[in-house]
């Protein structure tokens, strides 16, 4: 997989990354479930752009 593409897999993923982060951050008006979420999010954006 050239460079590219990882970079692209990488915006791909912080697109959700930011929305959701404050979608999250608005229900529960705390820091620790999007820090869940961003962690989550950064492994599952990093087994894609292993492959």
């Amino acid at each position: 997989m050239d460079v590219s593409r990882r970079l692209g897999i990488l915006v791909f993923f912080a697109v959700p990354a930011i929305i959701g982060g404050g979608i999250l951050y608005g229900f529960f008006h705390s820091y620790a479930p999007v820090f869940v979420y961003e962690i989550i999010l950064i492994l599952v954006a990093g087994g894609f752009a292993s492959k």
